[in-house]
């Protein structure tokens, strides 16, 4: 089973997602921006894609600017919980099989899991 973190307005997102229907596959869709992960969830995403936390963030949003990120240190368990409040902070889409995981920037990582 194939689960993608999709946010629909954006073509990154809506690409990676069509590449897996190409594929045969329908995938479970969460709208993380309408349901965050929890932290023990985006914790092991995090792991799955080999991540750490500031790597998944989105340095271009305004709330990044807004919180002022770039200037700070933050723990794990810190950045994992400013990505729950402000899940706009969480990179897109991110592509769950089993115990892998890939970001879909370019949309054509997908392509590891299929």
């Amino acid at each position: 089973m194939i689960t993608i973190y999709h946010n629909p307005r954006c073509g990154k997102s809506r690409q990676t997602l069509s590449l897996i229907q190409e594929a045969g596959q329908e995938p479970q869709i969460i709208e993380y921006l309408k349901t965050p992960p929890t932290a023990t969830e985006l914790d092991s995403l995090l792991k799955k894609l080999k991540m750490e936390p500031r790597e998944l963030m989105r340095k271009g949003e305004d709330i990044y600017r807004e919180l002022k990120l770039a200037e700070k240190e933050l723990s794990r368990d810190e950045a994992i919980e400013l990505m729950i409040a402000h899940p706009k902070l969480i990179e897109r889409p991110i592509v769950v099989k089993g115990r892998q995981a890939v970001l879909g920037r370019p949309p054509e990582n997908v392509n590891a899991l299929l």
